[in-house]
């Protein structure tokens, strides 16, 4: 049995707790929130109890589980590592690159398992592409939301952006090249829509746009690669597939076009998009992960390269708005 506690139960960390509640080999120890009216709201629905100082929490669980903000990421992570217990913790990783580099390098000296919640990685669209063969050389992406104050202590590139450069960074098995990017801030002190080009140096290019100051929700995926181009609806859970038709590719619709080398089939696939639940999933893949000494899927280092392409980003915008004042 699997001892959990819960570091911060506000939006997201109720979520948490949900779907802690629904996993075998899981007992949840309690939950550390300094917010009392939060705290009593948690402590009366879930009948779960409350420590009034997260050290204590740390010390009575095997793993904890941060949903706090970020600039509390690095304090409780490091404590619960230096404790010698397994540590997810909602993205960003940290609030600082030098936090990250830091968590991540007691992470490796420890005997601990460590997971960041980069929860798009446990969409079922993208699941639905999992066993596919992937090599793109393009990709699209927007994540567009209607404004939200929750999550505005951190830029748009930290707070939605980061979740599909995550997703291109576990695609393309590249380093990074170039970066441009600019961005602007409209309702916040910090960027709320950006536009990002990311060069890797096996020729891929990926085109991001975020906004959180959009009219409608969007999170969509395009990914371009020799024969094929694949779509992921993120929100909709929706995937597609459009490629050149193969003599296996029975039971999908295709139909002949005319190109300057002769015809070509192309086959329209719909793959099964499989019904679950992301973060339950993740959640459960870390416990796995602890259980059976697994490898976690989205490592703390992983978590460190994702925070390094958004800073970049970052610095590439300020230098931008430098430039232009």
């Amino acid at each position: 049995m699997l001892k959990i506690g819960v570091i911060g139960v506000g939006h997201l960390g109720k979520f948490h707790l949900n779907n802690w509640k629904e996993l075998a080999d899981v007992e949840i120890i309690g939950f550390y929130d300094p917010n009392d009216a939060t705290a009593k709201e948690v402590s009366d629905k879930y009948q779960i109890q409350r420590f009034l100082e997260a050290d204590e929490l740390i010390d009575n669980c095997d793993a904890i589980d941060v949903v706090a903000p970020t600039n509390f990421h690095f304090e409780w992570c490091e404590k619960a590592i230096k404790k010698g217990k397994h540590v997810f913790v909602e993205k960003p990783l940290a609030n600082t690159m030098e936090e990250a580099r830091l968590l991540v390098k007691l992470a490796k000296e420890s005997d601990i398992k460590f997971q960041v919640g980069h929860v798009e990685r446990f969409n079922p669209a993208f699941l639905a592409i999992k066993d596919m063969q992937l090599n793109p050389m393009f990709i699209e992406v927007h994540r567009l939301a209607q404004f939200n104050p929750r999550g505005t202590e951190v830029s748009v590139i930290l707070d939605l952006m980061i979740h599909d450069i995550d997703i291109i960074l576990s695609l393309i098995k590249s380093d990074v090249k170039t970066i441009s990017a600019s961005g602007v801030g409209v309702l916040t002190e910090t960027p709320d829509i950006a536009n990002v080009r990311i060069e890797f140096h096996n020729g891929c290019v990926a085109n991001l746009t975020s906004s959180r100051i959009s009219m409608k929700k969007m999170r969509k995926i395009r990914i371009f690669q020799k024969d094929s181009y694949i779509g992921i609806d993120f929100l909709n859970k929706k995937t597609e597939i459009i490629k050149l038709k193969e003599s296996n590719d029975a039971n999908v619709f295709s139909f002949d076009i005319d190109t300057a080398t002769g015809i070509k089939t192309i086959a329209i696939a719909n793959p099964i998009v499989p019904e679950v639940n992301a973060i339950k999933k993740e959640l459960e893949e870390f416990k796995d992960a602890i259980l059976n000494n697994t490898k976690t899927v989205v490592s703390e280092m992983d978590g460190l390269m994702a925070m390094d392409v958004a800073h970049q980003i970052l610095e590439k915008i300020n230098n931008n708005v430098i430039t232009h004042s």
